[in-house]
């Protein structure tokens, strides 16, 4: 059974982020590329800030929501992070999640739903691509970035423009064929 997990990137009050991957998990559902998607919003998951005594390579995990993430990460197959750009740069609490874990990373796919304002987002993802292509992720070609989306969030819902919706179907048939073609790299 393959897993995509779409991960909420924001834990900021009154964020745009959780919309968005509400718009997300919707067009997958319709794509119908994986068997199963996981939900992970990180405000919900509520990790503090890493609190391991050891390095995440060793797997040696001492609390139960590292264990708990890990076991999650590592069940997925497939990843959209849904982001914010803060200061030009990645959301912190989107880092801190990633940086709980080292080898569930490893060799999977990887597509970006980036948000902001006139970059879309696309800074923070830049901003990002030194820790996710070192811990083995591999990026689709064909990543959404939605400027001004908090001007398209209305009653809690995001409304995606033609050009986003076209261009997160093309994501979501890549992150198919990387999950296919990265899956025996994973061994």
């Amino acid at each position: 059974m393959t897993t995509l997990m779409i991960v909420v990137g924001s834990v900021r009050p009154g964020r745009i982020g959780l919309p968005i991957a509400r718009w997300v998990q919707g067009q997958e559902e319709r794509h119908a590329g994986f068997e199963r998607i996981d939900f992970a919003d990180l405000a919900e998951i509520n990790l503090p800030f890493m609190d391991e005594p050891n390095h995440p390579m060793k797997r040696e995990y001492t609390k139960p929501h590292t264990i708990a993430w890990s076991e999650r990460v590592d069940a997925a197959d497939a990843f959209v992070f849904v982001t914010p750009e803060y200061n030009h740069s990645f959301s912190p609490a989107l880092k801190n999640a990633f940086d709980y874990l080292h080898q569930e990373w490893w060799r999977k796919a990887v597509g970006f739903v980036s948000y902001g304002g006139v970059s879309g987002g696309s800074r923070g993802v830049v901003a990002f691509e030194s820790a996710f292509t070192t811990l083995g992720l591999v990026k689709t070609g064909a990543n959404v970035e939605a400027p001004f989306a908090g001007a398209r969030v209305v009653n809690g819902e995001f409304t995606a423009s033609e050009k986003e919706t076209d261009v997160l179907q093309k994501m979501l048939g890549e992150l198919v064929s990387l999950t296919g073609a990265l899956k025996p790299l994973r061994v």
